[in-house]
């Protein structure tokens, strides 16, 4: 979404494999993106609920990703 403005806050978050996706902190919430999306998702009230979306975004089985701030 391009009228989000990211804050500088962000975790990554990491499967089995390597990188899946990151969490964005942004003015009033939250937003993440998968590594194959073009942009941001929807903006989100807190930072668990942005990592939950995004381990729902995943395919069905995945594991819960372990998130890193960076």
């Amino acid at each position: 979404m391009s009228d989000m403005t990211l804050t500088g806050q962000t975790w990554v978050a990491f499967g089995p494999a390597g990188a899946v996706g990151s969490v964005h902190r942004i003015d009033g919430g939250y937003t993440f993106k998968l590594m194959a999306d073009p942009g941001f998702r929807a903006a989100y009230p807190s930072l668990d609920v942005a990592k939950s979306a995004l381990y729902a975004a995943l395919l069905p089985g995945a594991e819960w990703p372990e998130f890193r701030e960076h």
